[in-house]
């Protein structure tokens, strides 16, 4: 499709042949800008060059935002969670630092694993899924789990002979968060086959677990110590440990709000 070229356009024939193009072309973002942009460009007396870098650097924006939407909706988070939101006031185990270091991302570069142990309501799976997204805006490739559920995915990928295609398409992702490691018993299989995972990240992938178990502890989970101790190894070897306490801030906070309530009526 060829569009005509015309000189002199009248200000309303401009912009149709704008929006024209920019359809063509496929920038959203600039057909939906442009207009705006224009009126400033006059008011602060910007040169072509400087108003056409404004166009295009609107285009890349959104695009940017865009692309972190679709890898944040990819990744398969129950719910929405971010470091801004998280009381750090509430958790004194969990240092601030250590946090926003994690959230640069570093590790997940250097393909190391994240363990965060503690008990419910300490703010695992906050921390679990909010540093997923942070991974997920910076353009990395980020997957969410509960490990039960990531378990008989890989049970019935067996049963289908899918195995090594699920394996393989766990294995790509940058970042596997497996929440909720340690709230149930596996049965031998289904430890090996998560085994067989952690194996294809191993070193090469970050893995980040959330767990209401110590270390010492997961032997109710994986029942064959030697296969425990192999897990275990693979997702602390050059990894960080973030243990989250005991004391569950959610119900704390249930508590203040009941005592709340009382003193108000």
């Amino acid at each position: 499709m060829t569009m005509p070229r015309q000189r002199g356009l009248t200000e309303q024939a401009a912009d149709a042949a704008i929006d024209s193009a920019c359809r063509l072309l496929r920038l959203p973002s600039i057909r939906n800008e442009f207009s705006d942009i224009a009126d400033r460009a006059i008011k602060d007396q910007m040169t072509y060059r400087g108003f056409l870098a404004e166009l295009l650097m609107a285009e890349c924006d959104d695009r940017a935002r865009r692309r972190s939407e679709r890898r944040i909706k990819a990744a398969g988070f129950p719910r929405e969670k971010s470091l801004r939101t998280f009381d750090f006031d509430a958790n004194p185990n969990i240092d601030p630092a250590t946090i926003h270091t994690l959230a640069s991302c570093e590790w997940i570069k250097k393909s190391q694993p994240l363990c965060l142990i503690g008990d419910s309501g300490t703010g695992k799976s906050h921390m679990l899924i909010a540093l997923g997204t942070e991974a997920a805006m910076k353009g990395y490739r980020v997957r969410y789990t509960l490990a039960t559920k990531l378990v008989n995915e890989l049970v019935e990928a067996a049963d289908e002979k899918q195995l090594n295609k699920t394996i393989a398409r766990y294995g790509r992702v940058d970042l596997l968060c497996i929440d909720e490691l340690g709230y149930m018993e596996l049965d031998r299989h289904g430890a090996e086959l998560l085994f067989q995972v952690l194996t294809e990240r191993e070193e090469k992938n970050s893995v980040a677990i959330a767990s209401n178990e110590s270390f010492g502890g997961w032997t109710k989970t994986f029942t064959d110590p030697r296969l425990c101790a192999a897990i275990v190894d693979r997702l602390t070897f050059n990894g960080t440990i973030i243990e989250t306490g005991t004391d569950s801030y959610r119900l704390a906070s249930t508590r203040a709000r009941a005592e709340e309530t009382t003193k108000a009526s």
